[in-house]
């Protein structure tokens, strides 16, 4: 499998750390989404993506994937184990709720796209909305995941729900968010960091991760 990706994409984090909880190998393609005016804009990357964003994930027959979290179920589909989704219908369902809330309701908003018009087209500053929308966002979470009192978001494995918190939380902290509010996310973060899979798909470990 080929996985189109960028170091700090927090989608394309959420897909290495699918992969790797899956003991899945892939041979990853740099889209840079910064240089040349934005690599995935270029024809041939939209050949892949229209939407011009990254992840994008080729199967061995050539199948293109696109949109991580459809993307991370098809892996749970195929490999089944460890599962993503919890085999309980209400966890499952809070899972997915918790993966939303970070796939819906903050990532578009924070978005490089989306911060490049607001600061060009509205004059913004790109910190102080990110640190609304971000902050929005895992207040909402931090009181949904009082729910569970597992290692995780919801129960002692890891699912769907982590994939999407443990990259949302490392853009916090780019944003220099006040980490203090939320203490039941960053337990959960800790507790991700110690496994390998999470570890491995960190920015900082990626092909393309810069040298500074």
């Amino acid at each position: 499998m080929k996985l189109y990706s960028y170091w700090r994409s927090s989608c394309s984090y959420r897909v290495r750390i699918a992969l790797g909880l899956k003991g899945l190998e892939v041979e990853q393609a740099t889209v840079h989404l910064v240089e040349d005016g934005g690599q995935q804009k270029a024809a041939e990357y939209t050949a892949v993506n229209p939407m011009q964003q990254v992840p994008a994930l080729v199967l061995d027959d050539g199948t293109t994937l696109l949109q991580s979290l459809a993307i991370i179920e098809y892996l749970d589909e195929t490999h089944p184990e460890p599962p993503l989704l919890p085999r309980h219908p209400v966890a499952r369902a809070r899972a997915r709720a918790l993966a939303e809330v970070v796939n819906a309701g903050i990532q578009p908003l924070q978005n490089l796209s989306v911060l490049q018009y607001m600061e060009a087209e509205l004059g913004g500053s790109k910190k102080t909305w990110c640190r609304h929308f971000i902050g929005r966002g895992l207040a909402a979470m931090e009181a949904m995941a009082q729910v569970s009192k597992g290692r995780y978001l919801v129960g002692d494995e890891p699912s769907i729900a982590d994939i999407c918190l443990v990259p949302q939380l490392y853009n916090a902290r780019r944003f220099e968010l006040d980490m203090s509010l939320y203490p039941r996310l960053c337990s959960v973060d800790a507790a991700c960091a110690n496994l390998v899979a999470f570890e491995q798909a960190h920015p900082d470990h990626q092909p393309d991760t810069p040298a500074d």
